[in-house]
């Protein structure tokens, strides 16, 4: 088995409004794609990142070969409790994942 940084060619995160964080899987080939979505269901990702699963959306975006998942932020953007402001933080979470 592999980590997820090392099949998946860019793993990123960013705000989907000052409410939602997406997080974003770019994969070479449908290939790759297949393998990682298959090693990723919802259920997992939710329990990986301790957010509840009915809060977490994933998208497969095969045209593109992107594995796309969104939730709510923990604070509004901005807030004084927030600690990422962009949300760019959250995607090094999944980087050692088992693929």
């Amino acid at each position: 088995m592999a980590e997820l940084r090392d099949i998946a060619s860019r793993i990123r995160s960013k705000n989907a409004g000052p409410f939602w964080i997406t997080i974003d899987i770019f994969c070479d080939g449908p290939d790759v794609l297949a393998r990682v979505a298959a090693a990723l269901p919802a259920e997992r990702v939710a329990d990986h990142l301790q957010i509840d699963a009915a809060h977490l959306k994933r998208f497969e975006m095969p045209a593109l070969n992107v594995l796309k998942f969104s939730f709510p932020r923990p604070h509004p953007q901005g807030s004084l409790r927030d600690r990422d402001m962009h949300g760019a933080q959250v995607a090094v979470l999944l980087e050692s994942l088992e693929v």
